[in-house]
């Protein structure tokens, strides 16, 4: 199923121009973390079904990560924003940030 995503620098394009990288949020294990609590950060993400915060780059123009409120079940975006450090990595219903980001 094909949809489109809104990049905040280039407007609305279609989904395969963008590289999805996974559900946004999760706390950051520390740089002294042993190999498993790593394993599992990168590797062992929750399957949501309905709406969730991600993480997308737009590979084929700008070059940008950005974060997409979109429902996994239908694949309806309902936002998009820019990432800025310290700012936070959630979407709520009104698009106001929410949550805190770990990268």
């Amino acid at each position: 199923m094909s949809f489109q995503i809104e990049c905040p620098n280039c407007g609305p394009r279609g989904v395969w121009e963008f590289h999805f990288s996974g559900p946004a949020g999760g706390e950051r294990p520390p740089q002294t973390a042993d190999a498993k609590t790593w394993t599992n950060f990168i590797y062992n993400k929750s399957n949501v079904r309905g709406v969730q915060t991600e993480w997308w780059y737009h590979r084929s123009a700008c070059k940008l990560w950005f974060l997409v409120e979109r429902n996994t079940a239908t694949n309806q975006v309902l936002g998009s924003k820019r990432y800025a450090l310290g700012q936070s990595a959630g979407l709520d219903k009104a698009g106001e940030e929410q949550g805190t980001p770990q990268p």
